[in-house]
């Protein structure tokens, strides 16, 4: 794990002195992802200049530093992540070409190696793991940038200067002087969503790698993109693993494999427990295929509405873990409220980030390495949208058009007079014959009344903020293209196509960040077993029934861990990283929220309507909704402005366009 940065310009550097100054400019500015090491290779003729921050974590020595060549002279890489099966590719590559040299045992050149072999393509198809990573083709001239599958690791870039400026972080690009100007339509979807969707960038002219592809940057020419690997074409296929017991055997296999890959460390490795499904099961297959006793590491919570930690434990207690927990307490989760602008540096409202944050930096004092139960519900399908969404999708779609307005308008009225009662909500959710907990509050149920006409509109009710921002915007954000990666939902199982749509969209739009800016920003590295490759393409081969109905998720991966740990000690409802927003919001963090909103030239910076949000300010404060997810997504919005100076950058006649490359690439 580690960041990487550069920029080219494909044209001889004026001053490479002076060249060299900003690239460690660029390069240091990211020293959070990687604090042990930095390193710089330029090409002055060519304009190339390539950094790149190390986090040591394999090959601890010289012979795995960073940037570096190729055997062969071509090329030149910097790297952030790790290839699992980097072992079993060396061993590949030594009996196809014998006489290949080897340096070190770093995973680093061992991509080189395939890359310098089989082509830049061929070698990412074959390379499980998460990355993203610049390679430049010294005799083709041309730059490569490329990301993971799933897109668990990140990567910007811009135009500037004739040429391009890329790295982990947007602050990278910030540091290498690009300009900040506020892309709209990628604003109007964080206030729907409270995340930035990963095809989008908060900042015009800035995209992103998309996850599992490769850019190919060239002198004169436009951004070439190419797909290694297209996660959403698994879904939908032919299922060849039909029978129960087949399945949880298979999956056992792989995710043994896959555990015992990730496993491989020449540093301090760990796992982080909640005690629910997905993070038992790692923990489990861990601690079964170690000769040795694992670290697991949980974080409680002082309120016990939130305090998952005593199940954890019990896990733990069971496997035999060398179990540390971390007790949350209030005035820890809002001191970290001032440091989320620097760790997230586009704006992000998912308030699990705090305890997430808190448990990466507590972690980082014990293990440099952390596996993770990420990507779990995604994949084998752990959400209730997966549970429930179906059965909600097919009765109100056969709605009449008119009713379903009737019924949305009459809920809205209902939300808008203050009568969100638990009563009210129970009518209406026993109504569609489903229960409580499906939906979140009233106007939720509003918009997903409305929404029954469009698939993708029903989905995104589940996702979006409580009832969506769009109001707070002055004038309405413009639309963007769609995420390419959406799959249409004919002809697929419903359960099937949202858990597509979250694995391409939510996963690496929401979670992954979440996740991996947390632990990066204490150099921290985390591994996702349930993102590998070879673990989704199993899942895919098992109809959706067995994964899901519309009683209960998970199935398999429930009957799987109850081989290692007792039923009793796991079912449960499911919790989360759940925070007490509504009531910090009208507590501890009140006075700062009032500041926030209260402010005009941050609001006019970005164009919002400030009496807009002081409206839902003060119905919160006097309790006629609660507004907590709302108000959240705001209030990290307009920190995030002010921190970074950004809101005042937003730039008049720029509201009604996207920005290009995100757009396009």
């Amino acid at each position: 794990m580690c960041g990487l940065a550069g920029f080219v310009t494909f044209r001889p550097f004026d001053d490479a002195e002076q060249t060299l100054s900003r690239l460690h400019t660029v390069t240091r500015s990211i020293t959070h992802r990687g604090p042990d090491a930095e390193g710089y290779w330029l090409d002055e003729a060519e304009g190339v200049a390539l950094g790149h921050r190390r986090l040591s974590i394999l090959d601890l020595s010289p012979s795995g530093a960073q940037p570096m060549k190729s055997a062969c002279g071509r090329y030149v890489l910097v790297f952030n992540g790790e290839i699992y099966n980097h072992q079993a590719l060396r061993r590949t590559l030594m009996e196809g070409a014998p006489g290949l040299a080897w340096k070190g045992h770093s995973d680093t050149e061992t991509l080189l190696a395939a890359i310098a072999e089989w082509g830049l393509e061929r070698a990412l198809e074959n390379a499980f793991g998460m990355f993203a990573l610049a390679l430049w083709d010294r005799q083709s001239h041309d730059l490569s940038l490329a990301r993971d599958r799933m897109g668990e690791k990140p990567l910007y870039f811009s135009r500037q200067d004739g040429g391009w400026i890329f790295g982990s972080e947007l602050r990278a690009l910030l540091a290498g002087g690009l300009t900040p100007h506020i892309d709209h339509a990628a604003l109007g979807s964080y206030l729907k969503f409270g995340y930035v969707p990963d095809h989008q960038c908060i900042l015009e002219g800035v995209g992103k790698v998309m996850p599992g592809s490769i850019v190919h940057l060239r002198a004169g020419a436009e951004p070439e993109q190419l797909r290694f690997a297209k996660v959403e074409a698994q879904f939908g296929q032919p299922a060849t693993i039909t029978d129960p017991e087949e399945a949880i055997t298979k999956l056992e296999d792989v995710l043994g494999e896959v555990i015992n890959d990730q496993m491989v460390s020449d540093v301090p490795l760990g796992c982080f427990l909640s005690g629910g499904v997905d993070s038992s099961l790692v923990a489990s297959l861990m601690q079964a295929g170690s000769d040795r006793q694992i670290r697991t590491f949980s974080i409680g919570f002082e309120d016990e509405r939130f305090n998952e930690a005593p199940h954890a434990a019990a896990v733990a207690e069971h496997l035999g873990t060398n179990h540390t927990e971390f007790v949350l307490k209030e005035d820890d989760a809002l001191a970290i409220v001032a440091d989320l602008p620097r760790i997230y540096d586009e704006p992000f409202a998912d308030s699990s980030q705090i305890p997430t944050t808190l448990l990466c930096r507590s972690a980082r004092k014990h293990v440099t390495v952390a596996l993770t139960g990420d990507g779990g519900d995604e994949v084998f399908g752990g959400y209730n949208r997966h549970i429930r969404g179906p059965g909600l999708w097919q009765r109100i779609s056969r709605l009449p058009w008119i009713l379903r307005h009737a019924g949305a308008g009459a809920v809205n009225g209902a939300a808008q007079w203050g009568l969100r009662s638990e009563r009210m909500s129970r009518y209406a959710t026993t109504a569609l014959g489903l229960p409580l907990t499906t939906l979140d509050n009233l106007p939720k149920l509003a918009a997903t009344l409305r929404s029954a006409g469009s698939a993708e509109d029903f989905y995104q009710t589940f996702i979006s903020t409580g009832k969506g921002l769009e109001g707070a915007l002055l004038s309405p954000a413009p639309p963007c293209t769609a995420d390419p990666r959406a799959l249409d939902p004919a002809g697929l199982d419903m359960a099937e196509w949202i858990m597509a749509r979250d694995t391409t969209g939510y996963l690496p739009g929401d979670i992954l960040v979440k996740v991996d800016r947390a632990a990066m920003s204490v150099g921290l590295e985390t591994r996702a077993p349930f993102l590998d490759a070879r673990v989704s393409h199993v899942a895919r081969q098992i109809p959706i029934g067995l994964h899901v109905d519309g009683r209960k998720g998970k199935k398999l991966l429930r009957e799987l861990l109850y081989r290692h740990v007792p039923q009793a000690l796991i079912e449960r409802p499911k919790q989360g990283f759940a925070m007490p927003l509504d009531d910090w919001l009208r507590g501890a963090l009140q006075e700062w929220g009032a500041e926030l909103i209260s402010d005009q030239g941050l609001a006019a910076g970005l164009g919002l309507d400030r009496e807009a949000m002081e409206k839902i300010w003060m119905s919160h404060q006097n309790r006629r909704i609660n507004a907590g997810k709302e108000l959240w997504a705001l209030l990290v919005l307009l920190l995030w402005a002010r921190d970074t100076g950004i809101g005042a950058a937003a730039r008049p006649g720029q509201h009604d366009r996207c920005s290009d490359e995100a757009a396009t690439v």
